[in-house]
C-alpha cells in the first residue's frame, strides 16, 4: 500500500461502513491538513527505497491532497441573504470614520432583499487573494486579502470564532494551511485596531472559496517572465497593476470630457473591403460569406467617422481598436488603441486649444492619482504652461538644415531630397518615396526639438491626403491645414481640418496611389468620394494614440507594459509554456 493510501484509508473505511455522528467527523479542511502532512511525511522518510517515478512536488502533494480530503475545493459562492459582501473598497469607504479600537456593531431587518435599519446583527462579508498570513499566538491571527487592489486585513480571535463551535485544533490546522494567493471569506464586524489599521473582526471560521494551486512569487523581474505570465505579474507587481488601473481612468477622464462637450460616442466597423483611413500596410483575412473577396481590418476609423457627420452627427468621437501590418518596437504594436473626434465647424486654432486643455486636465488629473489611488505612480513632469510651443514644418526644417527646400510640386523635388540625404550621409528610409523621405527629414531634425508639449504644424501636403491644404504665403510651399503634438520626442496627437471637396479628395487619392509599395496600399475610395458629394462641411478631426498617451503620463517606457497582455509578439507566444517561466523566488 502506497502513502497516500496508508493516509486515506480511515477516510475510505469511513464511506463503507455506517455512517458515524456529525460531531465525531473531522471537518474536511482538517482531513486535508492531515492528509498533506502525512504525504510529505511518509515522502521523506522513504527516500531510500527505489522510486520508479520522480518524487512529487509539494504542489503535486497539496493538489492530491486537495482532491483526496473530499473538501469541495471550488464552492459556489453565496454567502447568507442578511451578510451582504462588501468589496474592500467599499468596505473601507463606509467605516473610514471608525476610531482606534472601535467596533460597528449594525443591526438591520432584511426587507424585499434590501438592507433596512431593525432587528438583527449585521455581519459583513468580504472576500480577496490572500497577501499575507500572521500568527500572533495560537489564538489570534490575521489575514490580508486584496480585492480589486485594494488590501483589507482581517482579525481572527479564537475567542470570538469559537462561539460559533470551531475548536482550537480546527482554528490552528486552518492557519497552518491557509497559503499566500489562496481566496477566501470571512465574515464579520468592521473594526479598527488600536494601531489604527481598519480591518474586519472575523466571528466565523474564513472559509476557502479557491485555492492555489502554485507557489506563489514575492517578485518578477526578469521583463519576459512577466509579460508572459501577466496573471501572476499583476498580482505580484503592484505598479504592472496600477498601471492597467491608469490606463482606464484616462480613457475614463478622455471619454467624459468629450461627453461633457456634447460629442457622442459610436463604434464603427473594423472589417471592411478597404482599411481607408491612413497610410499603412493593412492585415488581410476572409469571411465566409466572401470567400471570392478579401477584407482587411481598419487601420484607423476616419473615413467612417465623416460619413457620420455627413449623416448629420456632427460632434462624434470613437475609442477603439486600429490594426496596421507594421513592426514591433518600444513604441509601436500592430494592434493598438486611438481615440478619435470629429466636429464640424472646427478649424485647426480651435483643435489646438482643445486639445491644449485637454492634456493640461490630463496631467494634472494623473497627478491627483499618483498621490491618492494609484501610489506607485509617479507624479508627471509634463510642463503644461499653454500655450504651447509651435514648429511649422517647413520653416524650421530649413533653418534646423540651414538650406532651402524645393518646391514640393516639382517633379525633381524628390531627386532633390535624395541628393540631401546623399551629401548629410543620412540613413535612407526602407522605401524612397518622397512623403518617406520628408518624414524622415522631420525625424531627425525636428522632433528631437519637442521635449517640451510642441505643435509641428502645415506639413507639406503630400504627407497629408486627408487634410485640407493651401498654399503658404511665407515659404510658397503647399502645405497641409494639420498640426502634430510631439511630447518627449514621441508624437501624441495629429489633427487637422478635414478636406471636404471630392474633386480636391480625388486629385490627392490618385497622388497617393503613386506611391504605393509594399508599405503604401493606397487605394481610390470611390464610396467616400460619392458620400464627400453630399457636402461634408468643414469639419477638424482630431486622433491620438491610447497606449502612447499612457506611456507618457505614467512614465513607462515600453509600450508592452501599458497593455495587459503586452505586444504581439508576446500574445502570439503565449502558447508556448509561459507558466513553466514562473519559479518560486
Amino acid at each position: 500500500m502506497n502513502p497516500l493510501q496508508k493516509c486515506l484509508r480511515p477516510a475510505l473505511h469511513l464511506r463503507a461502513s455506517r455512517p458515524r455522528p456529525a460531531a465525531a467527523a473531522a471537518p474536511s479542511y482538517v482531513r486535508f491538513y492531515r492528509i498533506s502532512q502525512s504525504l510529505a511525511s511518509e515522502e521523506a522518510t522513504t527516500d531510500a527505497t527505489p522510486k520508479t517515478s520522480p518524487s512529487p512536488s509539494p504542489n503535486e502533494i497539496r493538489t492530491e491532497a486537495f482532491r483526496r480530503s473530499e473538501q469541495e475545493l471550488h464552492p459556489r459562492f453565496s454567502p447568507h441573504s442578511a451578510s451582504k459582501t462588501w468589496t474592500c473598497r467599499s468596505f473601507s469607504s463606509r467605516f473610514y470614520s471608525l476610531g482606534n479600537g472601535e467596533t460597528s456593531h449594525v443591526y438591520y431587518t432584511a426587507l424585499n432583499g434590501k438592507l433596512q435599519d431593525g432587528s438583527y446583527e449585521h455581519k459583513f462579508t468580504l472576500a480577496g487573494r490572500v497577501r499575507s498570513v500572521r500568527m500572533s499566538s495560537s489564538g489570534l491571527a490575521f489575514i490580508d486579502i486584496v480585492h480589486d487592489g485594494y488590501l483589507m486585513q482581517g482579525v481572527c480571535d479564537l475567542g470570538r470564532i469559537s462561539k460559533n463551535g470551531t475548536s482550537e485544533t480546527e482554528f490552528r490546522d486552518l492557519f497552518r494551511r491557509i497559503r499566500k494567493g489562496d481566496i477566501y471569506s470571512m465574515k464579520g464586524h468592521p473594526h479598527r485596531t488600536l494601531r489604527g489599521q481598519l480591518s474586519i473582526l472575523v466571528m466565523e471560521l474564513p472559509q476557502l472559496l479557491s485555492p492555489c494551486l502554485h507557489d506563489m512569487p514575492t517578485e518578477l523581474q526578469d521583463p519576459e517572465t512577466r509579460i508572459r505570465n501577466r496573471h501572476v505579474d499583476f498580482q505580484v507587481n503592484q505598479r504592472a497593476a496600477q498601471v492597467l488601473r491608469f490606463r482606464s481612468e484616462i480613457i475614463g477622464r478622455i471619454r467624459a470630457y468629450l461627453q461633457g462637450k456634447g460629442y457622442l460616442e459610436v463604434q464603427t466597423p473594423i472589417l471592411a473591403n478597404l482599411a481607408g483611413g491612413a497610410v499603412a500596410r493593412p492585415f488581410e483575412t476572409q469571411a465566409i460569406e466572401f470567400l471570392d473577396r478579401h477584407i482587411e481590418l481598419r487601420t484607423a476609423p476616419e473615413l467612417w467617422l465623416k460619413r457620420l457627420v455627413l449623416g448629420g452627427f456632427e460632434n462624434i468621437f470613437e475609442i477603439g481598436p486600429c490594426f496596421r501590418n507594421e513592426g514591433i518596437d518600444k513604441t509601436h504594436n500592430p494592434e493598438f488603441t486611438t481615440c478619435e473626434f470629429y466636429s464640424a465647424y472646427m478649424n485647426l486654432d480651435n483643435l489646438t486649444t482643445m486639445t491644449e486643455r485637454l492634456i493640461s486636465e490630463l496631467v494634472t488629473y494623473t497627478n491627483q492619482l499618483s498621490l491618492k489611488k494609484l501610489s506607485s505612480l509617479s507624479a508627471c513632469k509634463i510642463s503644461i504652461s499653454k500655450p504651447f510651443r509651435r514648429l511649422d514644418f517647413v520653416k524650421d526644417l530649413e533653418v534646423a538644415m540651414e538650406l532651402k527646400l524645393p518646391n514640393l510640386r516639382s517633379p525633381d523635388a524628390k531627386n532633390t531630397i535624395l541628393q540631401i540625404f546623399q551629401e548629410r550621409g543620412l540613413s535612407l528610409p526602407q522605401f524612397h518615396t518622397l512623403p518617406r523621405l520628408l518624414d524622415r527629414l522631420a525625424s531627425i531634425y525636428l522632433e528631437p526639438l519637442c521635449q517640451d508639449p510642441t505643435w509641428i504644424v502645415h506639413h507639406p501636403e503630400c504627407l497629408s491626403p486627408l487634410s485640407k491644404s493651401f498654399i503658404d504665403p511665407d515659404t510658397k510651399q503647399c502645405v497641409s491645414a494639420r498640426a502634430e503634438l510631439f511630447i518627449g520626442g514621441k508624437e501624441v496627437v495629429n489633427t487637422y481640418e478635414e478636406e471636404n471637396s471630392p474633386f480636391e479628395q480625388r486629385r490627392k487619392f490618385e497622388e497617393q496611389v503613386q506611391y504605393r509599395n509594399d508599405d503604401n496600399r493606397a487605394d481610390i475610395d470611390e464610396s467616400y468620394l460619392e458620400a464627400l458629394e453630399w457636402g461634408l462641411p468643414p469639419t477638424g478631426g482630431w486622433g491620438c494614440g491610447i497606449d502612447r498617451l499612457v506611456m507618457l503620463l505614467s512614465g513607462t517606457d515600453r509600450i508592452n507594459d501599458v497593455l495587459p497582455f503586452g505586444n504581439l509578439r508576446n500574445v502570439v507566444s503565449l502558447g508556448k509554456g509561459g507558466q513553466e517561466a514562473v519559479k518560486p523566488q
